[in-house]
């Protein structure tokens, strides 16, 4: 593992969970949690910048990448469901104790990790992630969120062109200052595994689920104010899906977070590796004051 990322999968629960391992299985534990519609693909060149001194696990979320996708009438598709998973996976892999690296869908996942064990969880790493209601661009949001609370068929039309290779290009160019920098194997391996057999329907009850994280947001905030956790906010300034004010929110309840918006958009690291990658290894090594991993 240590000479190379790993490619594996789990069985989680009945179902196929592929992720990305890498980094001296003794070394303090990063996991890296992705979002829509990507998976651990948009990790690829971050784990290596980081295995010499962290043991990075990045799973693709069940729906996602190489993992299952399976029915609605088999599994929920709901942000908790999605959480249950990942929990089964870090126990499988006998990790206890981590830093979490959270993208979109992955922040609601990941505070909901905090909130199931907040003993677990050392510090964060948020990258275009919210857990505010500041930040949400209504551009984007508005014809979700109207889905979400009235699912016909013109609301359904509407949330069906995020499926489309022109929206999902979009999350990935807007906002880049020079686009070329974005490969277009990002996208075009996200759009394949979006469009996966039944697939659709699966990521349109995830968007009728998104408002469970809203009510997510305070119970976060009150754990972060009790736990004083050290967080980083590195942001895609420029994202035309969760804007800046996302990221200035932390401070609100936890004065110490640090917060540095990059002259990028969406996905952040398709442009930023290097910046990203630098600033982690600053901050983790200089708030870690005490072992991240319990093995």
């Amino acid at each position: 593992m240590i000479g190379g990322v790993q490619h594996r999968t789990a069985t989680v629960d009945g179902m196929a969970v592929f992720y990305r391992e890498a980094g001296p299985p003794d070394a303090p534990p990063l996991v890296l949690l992705h979002g829509f519609p990507t998976s651990s693909h948009m990790f690829r060149n971050l784990i290596p910048a980081l295995a010499d001194d962290y043991h990075l696990v990045a799973p693709d979320h069940i729906g996602f990448g190489y993992s299952a996708a399976p029915s609605l009438g088999d599994f929920p598709y709901t942000f908790d469901a999605l959480t249950d998973v990942t929990m089964s996976l870090l126990d499988q892999l006998d990790i206890r104790r981590y830093a979490v690296y959270m993208q979109d869908y992955g922040a609601p996942i990941a505070l909901r990790l905090l909130l199931r064990r907040p003993e677990s969880i050392s510090a964060i790493i948020s990258q275009n992630g919210n857990a505010y209601q500041e930040g949400f661009v209504e551009e984007f949001w508005k014809p979700l969120f109207a889905y979400a609370k009235d699912p016909g068929p013109q609301n359904e039309a509407a949330a069906r062109l995020a499926f489309t290779e022109k929206e999902v290009r979009a999350q990935y160019e807007t906002g880049v200052p020079d686009v070329g920098l974005v490969s277009p194997d990002a996208w075009h391996h996200a759009l394949e595994v979006l469009g996966r057999p039944g697939n659709h329907e699966n990521q349109l009850q995830l968007f009728r689920d998104y408002q469970t994280n809203l009510d997510v947001y305070p119970k976060a905030q009150e754990c972060f104010r009790q736990t004083r956790l050290p967080l980083l906010a590195v942001w895609g300034g420029n994202d035309p899906i969760f804007g800046p004010d996302g990221a200035r929110a932390f401070q609100r309840d936890l004065p110490d977070a640090e917060i540095h918006l990059l002259d990028t958009g969406h996905f952040a690291l398709e442009t930023h590796v290097d910046e990203i990658a630098g600033q982690i290894r600053e901050f983790l090594g200089r708030t870690q004051r005490q072992p991240m991993m319990a093995r």
